[in-house]
């Protein structure tokens, strides 16, 4: 059974922010928004962590509205979790706040997606043999370097994001059994003409 997709995109904000910045807060939160709802024991398991390190950050998570109880889940004792939203947003102003400690938390927090998002494409690179042929063909791993302006860059990032949100629940509203869930990562920066 598909689990439903969390509703909405959360803006991270200074105080949240330093509730998230910690690595194992933000794999915990990533295997909550993208495998759906666990327990502490499975998220540890699953993340090779103890259930008290688990327990611990996951009721972190909640005090800072990450991630919340699934009633629907849980029998006596065991308690399980869902996250709250389906994306987080970083303002870039808070790269460039004044108080060192949130620009710190900011900077942690966009290196550690970062490298999440490389240790999924390195994941499937190392199992790709293990799909079907048909998903090795249409993988993708491009870039290409434009000349743009701040404008321009801000405008096709739009358009990508536009273009993913179309695709979001194309495959489930269609009920075909072949579909597998797919990452996609978009990234846009300016580099070096040197």
């Amino acid at each position: 059974m598909e689990e439903p997709t969390p509703p909405k995109v959360r803006d991270l904000d200074a105080r949240s922010l330093r509730g998230l910045a910690h690595p194992l807060r933000m794999r915990l939160l990533d295997a909550l928004r993208f495998d759906g709802p666990a327990t502490a024991s499975q998220l540890a398991e699953k993340l090779d962590e103890s259930s008290g390190a688990t327990s611990y950050h996951l009721r972190q998570l909640a005090a800072h509205g990450f991630v919340e109880d699934d009633p629907e889940r849980g029998k006596g004792r065991e308690r399980w979790w869902r996250a709250v939203y389906r994306g987080l947003s970083v303002d870039s102003a808070l790269l460039h706040d004044e108080d060192p400690e949130v620009r710190g938390a900011a900077d942690f927090y966009m290196h550690e997606v970062a490298t999440s998002q490389m240790r999924n494409m390195s994941t499937w690179l190392g199992n790709r043999g293990s799909w079907a042929p048909e998903w090795s063909q249409v993988a993708d791993m491009s870039s290409d370097t434009l000349r743009l302006t701040p404008e321009l860059a801000e405008e096709l990032i739009e358009k990508m994001h536009a273009l993913v949100a179309e695709y979001r629940d194309l495959a489930v509203t269609r009920n075909d059994p072949r579909a597998e869930r797919v990452r996609v990562h978009t990234h846009a920066f300016p580099i070096s003409s040197d």
